[in-house]
Parts: structure tokens; sequence; C-alpha cells
């Protein structure tokens, strides 16, 4: 259900309200894949300049400035006659849409060559200007935002959020234990931590409803209490197999006979150097969890500093430990 890389084996099909998508363009436009959000955003600059270039080259067509450029190109002493009669272009140095099309450039990214300008004769032509410095505003400011926030998404910093590779069981403070190790590689935390355990199996009803992926919380306990952590070295999380816990009834002879068992561990908290929020997330799965071994010690002081070794991380060493379910030895205890 769970990838190790916290990625959700999901496909969503056959999806009939497509447009609801489009009410919340810039949480599309964000979820898109870098290549279309590229494209998307060259497209946008481009198909706007194009769009003004034709409406510069139209108000130059309709107001008679491109035969003026065209007489003044040919005979340029017919084109000083006319400049000296007082004809006066909308937009100056248009000649075609080219110069058009530059002038569009121009006008939305505010580069300003000096070649080309508006006059004050077309009021169409001053109105055309404010319009498109707006819509060049409102592009900027959709596209730049988009790619911010597609370079900051919060699954970036996840990925310095690692877990142990497999889940241990074994004996903490004479219980059953399922413990697994989380640790932050970066030095700036992760701010109000919370830790959650869910296990997904498939499960069916009195009724006969079959659930395919019920899910069930699990209580846990960590070293500070409650679901909060203080993750500034890596943490063993464990959570005590009780009677109210999935997994009272397993042991280590049908663990690996649980194909359908699935244990999500879902790591939340605000990053302190951005103050987005961010979450990790990963899952074991029954041949991923190791009875009867723990999890190495891997910090030490040293220098009068706490030193982190990663290098042991998920490493494991085997603990005596009971090869009954926890069912079995809380009744076995009540016994003695």
């Amino acid at each position: 259900f769970v990838g190790k890389n916290g990625a959700c084996n999901v496909a969503h099909k056959n999806i009939r309200e497509q447009g609801r998508f489009l009410q919340d363009v810039f949480t599309t436009l964000v979820d898109l894949k870098w290549p279309h959000t590229l494209l998307i955003f060259t497209m946008s600059f481009l198909c706007s300049w194009l769009l003004f270039g034709m409406v510069w080259w139209l108000i130059a067509f309709a107001h008679g400035d491109l035969d003026h450029s065209t007489r003044l190109q040919r005979d340029p002493a017919e084109g000083a006659a006319g400049s000296a009669a007082g004809f006066v272009p909308c937009v100056t140095s248009i000649h075609s849409f080219t110069s058009a099309f530059l002038f569009s450039i121009e006008v939305q990214v505010t580069i300003g060559f000096g070649g080309r300008m508006v006059t004050e004769e077309c009021p169409a032509a001053i109105l055309v200007l404010i319009v498109q410095n707006i819509v060049g505003l409102v592009i900027n400011a959709i596209m730049l935002g988009c790619i911010f926030m597609k370079t900051s998404q919060a699954h970036r910093r996840a990925e310095t959020l690692i877990f142990s590779k497999h889940a241990v069981i074994a004996l903490r403070e004479g219980r059953l234990c399922f413990m697994l190790r989380v640790g932050d590689l970066r030095k700036s935390m992760i701010i109000s931590a919370t830790i959650r355990m869910q296990v997904v199996k498939k499960t069916a009803s009195l009724e006969g409803e079959v659930v395919p992926l019920n899910q069930i919380d699990i209580q846990m306990e960590n070293p500070v209490g409650g679901n909060s952590i203080f993750l500034v070295s890596p943490l063993i999380i464990y959570h005590v197999i009780d009677k109210n816990s999935p997994l009272y009834d397993i042991s280590p002879m049908n663990l690996h006979h649980h194909e359908d068992l699935e244990i999500i561990v879902i790591l939340e908290g605000v990053v302190e150097t951005t103050g987005i929020t961010t979450q990790a997330r990963t899952s074991y799965l029954a041949d991923e969890i190791l009875w009867g071994q723990r999890f190495v010690p891997i910090v030490a002081e040293e220098d009068g500093r706490y030193s982190v070794d990663y290098s042991k991380f998920g490493n494991t060493v085997k603990v005596p430990t009971p090869s009954c379910t926890a069912r079995q030895l809380e009744e076995d205890k009540s016994i003695m």
C-alpha cells in the first residue's frame, strides 16, 4: 500500500469529474511533472507575446503606421516630408509583425531598448499597454509562484527523514514490542514532530462485508511519551503488543504467513527553516519484520559531544525472545 519511499501504491481510474482539477489550477500546475510545468511556463509567456504582438500589429495597421513606415523605407525624403506634415504613429518603428512582436516582448518584460515606444496619438494603444502590463504581472505571479512551490515542496524535506529498513519484535520491559528506528539527517530540526502507526490489512465484517484496505490505528510509545517526538537524534519508536494490538495473536511461526499484513508509519512536522509542514511515510511488510532482534546503539559521547554513527542505523542483533504470541506470553505470566 505504501512504498519504502513513501509513495502510495494506488491508481485513480475512471474519474468522470475532471473539471474539478481546473477549479484549482494552481495546485494542478504544482502537481504536474517538471517537463509539463516548464512547457506550460514557456508557452504561457510565448502565447501572450504573440497575442499582444498581433494586437499591436492590428493597431499599427488600422492607424496606417505600416504604410507610412513602408514609404519611409522606400523614400526617406518622402517619409521626412510626411513627418513634417504632422503624421504621428501609434507606436514608433513598427514596420511589420516581427517588429510588433518585439515591441510586445519589450512591453511585457519591461526591457525597453528605446527604438519603439507608444505615442499619445492613439488612446487604444495606451489601453492595450495597460492591459498587457496587467496580464504580464498575473502570468509572472502565477508561473513564478508555481516554480517556487515545486522547488520547495514538502516531500523534498522528507528525503532526509529516514526509517530503518526492517522493524523488529523483541522484549522490552518484559513485554513484546514492535520497534523501528527513525532519524533526521539534517541539522535543522523538524518542529512539533509527531509519529503514528497504522496496520493495513484485508478484513471482513460480521455481515460479510470485505474491506480490502482496513486501516487500524495502533497505539505507540516513544522515549518522550505521546505521539510527539524530539527528533534531534535517531529514536527507537515502539508499540507494545497487548490485548488491544492487531499483532496480539502473531507468533514468529505464522508471521510470514500474513501476506496481507502491512504496518504504515507516518512522520509529520514543520520544517524549521521554511515553516512548511512535511510528511514522511514508510511501511513494513510481514517479511520485513524481524522477530527476536533489536537495534544496536548508534549514539556515543565523544569529546564532550554526542556522535551518531549512521552506518549502523539499521543494524540489529539477536536477543532472547519467546517464540510465542503476546497472548500466550501474558497467559503464562498470569499462571506464574
